[in-house]
C-alpha cells in the first residue's frame, strides 16, 4: 500500500478544506518527512483523517473511555467518546476524511468517510457516517450498501486490519 493523498475538511482542529497531496513537490521527491507544529496545529487530526477514511477508527479514539459515558452533543443528544463523529469540528455542519492509495494489487483507489448534521445545519443532530470506496483509474464505485461490507473491501485492498496498520504504516 501506498498513500497518495489525505484530504478532509472540518475534522478537530482543522477548520475548513485540507489537502496533502504525496505526489506534488515537495514531498514527492522526499524519501522521509516529518509532522511537525505546535500543538493544536493538526498533526493528530491529519492521522485520525488517513484512519477515519481506510478504517472509520482511530488510535486516539480507540483510548477513550466509553464506559456507559456520553458526551453532550447539540439539544437533548449525546455521543460515546470512542464515537469517529466526535472529530467533526464543532459549530460545523458536515465533515469528511478521504485518502487515494495505491492498493496491495497495484490499483489507485479513493476511500472516504463523510459525516453531517441533520438539515446541512450546526445545530442538527448528527447523522449516520458514511463510508465509500472508488476505483481512481475508472471512477467506479465499488462501495457496498452496507458500511462492514465496504470497510472490508478497503481492508482487503489495503492488505492490513486496523491493528495492523496502525504498527506498521502509522507509528502513531
Amino acid at each position: 500500500m501506498r498513500i497518495l493523498a489525505i484530504r478532509g475538511k472540518n475534522l478537530a482542529s482543522l477548520a475548513g478544506d485540507f489537502d496533502v497531496d504525496f505526489q506534488a513537490e515537495p514531498l514527492a521527491s522526499a524519501g522521509l518527512f516529518a509532522i511537525s507544529g505546535p500543538t493544536g496545529a493538526g498533526k493528530s487530526t491529519l492521522l485520525d483523517a488517513l484512519c477515519l477514511a481506510l478504517y472509520e477508527r482511530t488510535p486516539r479514539l480507540g483510548k477513550a473511555a466509553s464506559r456507559n459515558e456520553s458526551i453532550p452533543d447539540v439539544g437533548d443528544n449525546s455521543v460515546t467518546p470512542s464515537d469517529p463523529r466526535t472529530l467533526l469540528r464543532r459549530g460545523a455542519s458536515e465533515g469528511f476524511a478521504e485518502v487515494d492509495f495505491v492498493g496491495s494489487d497495484g490499483v489507485p483507489y479513493r476511500s472516504r468517510w463523510s459525516v453531517r448534521r441533520a438539515y446541512n445545519k450546526a445545530h442538527g443532530k448528527l447523522q449516520n457516517a458514511d463510508v465509500s470506496l472508488t476505483r481512481l483509474n475508472d471512477q467506479q464505485v465499488l462501495s457496498c450498501h452496507q458500511k462492514i461490507a465496504t470497510l472490508k473491501l478497503i481492508e482487503d485492498r489495503i492488505g492490513l486490519n486496523f491493528d495492523q496498520f496502525t504498527r506498521a504504516v502509522l507509528l502513531a
